[in-house]
């Protein structure tokens, strides 16, 4: 995609993740609703990150609840990309 052109989201999957507990999924939409995630992920300066497969898979999750378990790792490299652009590192582990 160059960048003059803009994709509109057609589904989108928020996630909250406190470094404690699995990540939770905090919205999630389709279309214009999707576009509505977006808008205020790249308000907040969140990482965004494409990903329909994971991103199908989240949707079915109930809001406010956690991932299951058969996505962590999936849901963990996503984590680790966002840490990465924002140039932190992940909570240590006691």
């Amino acid at each position: 995609m160059s960048e003059n052109q803009t994709r509109t989201a057609t589904l989108a999957v928020a996630l909250q993740y406190d470094g404690e507990q699995a990540p939770r999924v905090t919205a999630s939409g389709r279309h214009r609703v999707a576009e509505e995630i977006v808008r205020l992920a790249r308000q907040h300066d969140i990482p965004l990150q494409e990903n329909e497969p994971l991103a199908g898979l989240l949707a079915k999750v109930e809001l406010g609840e956690e991932i299951p378990a058969a996505l962590y790792l999936a849901v963990a490299q996503v984590i680790a990309f966002a840490y990465q652009l924002s140039g932190k590192t992940p909570p240590e582990r006691t």
